[in-house]
């Protein structure tokens, strides 16, 4: 699967998803790094099939409104650490994956992986 990390995530995020086998760039990698505008990252999603990780609800207001970007995940874990972020991802990657596979849009929050259909 392909992932775009937008900038209130870590970079190391989308290192990690990368390492578990799945092509992953975080905003930082991008040319206007974090400052990079939400249509930009949303046309990268769509030219490249990607799915948009973010904590940011204007993605999320955009796909109930626009159908853009194409795939979301949400994570609204609130503020955690970093490594209690990875561990999260890491333990549900697996569902992560599956319910992408066939649903638009998905929230993982502390406890579980959230579908909305």
């Amino acid at each position: 699967m392909k992932f775009i990390v937008d900038a209130q995530l870590p970079r190391r995020l989308a290192r990690k998803l990368s390492v578990m086998g799945h092509d992953s760039v975080h905003t930082l990698d991008l040319p206007l790094g974090n400052k990079t505008p939400d249509p930009s990252i949303v046309a990268m999603a769509l030219a490249e099939n990607r799915v948009i990780v973010s904590k940011d609800d204007d993605f999320v207001t955009a796909f109930l409104l626009r159908d853009a970007p194409p795939k979301l995940l949400l994570i609204s874990t609130g503020n955690i650490s970093n490594n209690a972020l990875l561990s999260l991802v890491s333990a549900h990657l697996g569902r992560l994956i599956e319910g992408l596979e066939q649903y638009d849009f998905l929230e993982l929050n502390l406890t579980a992986v959230v579908i909305h259909s």
